[in-house]
């Protein structure tokens, strides 16, 4: 105890109660001087930070770890891909959202859009023919864009691969900002016609007003942007919300190990997955004459997230059989 009372206030890690702020300004004062930067919502985090609180708020969550073994799948990825003499390389990612695709064909119910009221608890759940999967894309600047690939459900392998290809493309010509407002803007239409008025006003309020404001490009850069063609720049139609959101955090960090486990669902869907990074780990192989052993195998962890308004775990095994299937017989993907 005397060595602790020897040491000088200036070594001490925390400070002294009887060094604290005495008032709320005073305390105020002093955060404001430990505060490295202030980073003011841009249009895609109001937007973000609006749907996925949206989605907590209002959605009852089931979420669902499938960890599938994925070796033979894999290493057959790998030997198509060094045999792949075509234009355009095809990566796991890719390959993985054929996969899923394949899963929802064999659960159709899991691709669909709810409409609820809470106050009456009516609902219903309207199941969709066209698989639009939105995606998590990240930008040049770090940044973050969700883009709607339409109509997966009819695509091969080499169609998605020239599809986000082509996306990467004309994502270089968009300017982020205007796109979104393109996308909040069209977002509020929808509430004004459906007689909702405070809400639109506030964000306009937000968008317009304030340290938070938006900051658009000057008019006549606009009018140049808005002059590229619809081909090369994304649109609305590329940013409206899809079917189901697929977020691959595996390809952000490949070497991470663990498992997401929360997933907002955003409405009016009713199913979400994030596709983990391949890791390796131990798993029990059956040999050909019966016996069992541990070996390292590859695993690929998979947050499944369903709405529980509309759905119950049991909608999601056929889906989760059918990937087993796929699996197990990796072969099935050279017919993509």
């Amino acid at each position: 105890m005397d060595a602790v009372k020897t040491l000088p206030a200036s070594s001490m890690a925390f400070p002294r109660y009887h060094d604290l702020p005495a008032s709320k300004k005073e305390a105020r004062a002093e955060y404001k001087k430990r505060v490295t930067r202030t980073t003011r919502f841009g249009m895609q985090r109001k937007i973000v930070s609006h749907m996925t609180t949206e989605s907590w708020q209002n959605i009852p969550h089931v979420t669902f770890i499938y960890e599938p073994d994925v070796t033979e799948f894999f290493d057959a990825f790998k030997l198509m891909a060094e045999k792949n003499h075509t234009r355009n390389k095809i990566t796991f990612n890719t390959l993985m959202l054929r996969v899923i695709v394949e899963g929802l064909k064999a659960a159709p119910h899991l691709n669909g859009h709810i409409k609820y009221d809470h106050d009456f608890s009516t609902g219903k759940i309207e199941t969709l023919a066209n698989i639009d999967v939105s995606m998590p894309w990240i930008l040049p600047n770090g940044e973050m864009m969700t883009i709607n690939l339409h109509n997966c459900e009819g695509r091969s392998l080499d169609d998605l691969t020239d599809y986000i290809n082509d996306l990467a493309r004309r994502i270089n010509n968009t300017d982020l900002t205007e796109a979104m407002y393109e996308v909040s803007f069209d977002n509020m239409m929808g509430l004004l016609k459906k007689g909702k008025l405070g809400e639109p006003l506030r964000k306009v309020f937000g968008a317009k007003v304030g340290k938070s404001k938006i900051r658009r490009m000057p008019h006549s850069a606009r009018k140049e942007y808005k002059a590229i063609d619809t081909r090369d720049r994304l649109t609305l139609y590329d940013l409206q919300p899809g079917t189901i959101t697929i977020s691959n955090i595996g390809s952000i960090y490949r070497e991470q190990r663990g498992a997401l486990g929360l997933l907002e669902i955003i409405p009016p869907q009713i199913f979400a997955i994030a596709v983990g990074a391949v890791q390796e780990k131990p798993g029990v192989v059956t040999k050909e004459d019966g016996t069992k052993e541990i070996a390292v195998r590859k695993i690929l962890p998979l947050c499944l997230a369903l709405d529980h308004r509309a759905l119950d775990f049991g909608d999601a095994v056929p889906f989760m059989k059918r990937l087993d299937a796929i699996f197990a017989n990796p072969e099935e993907m050279y017919r993509w």
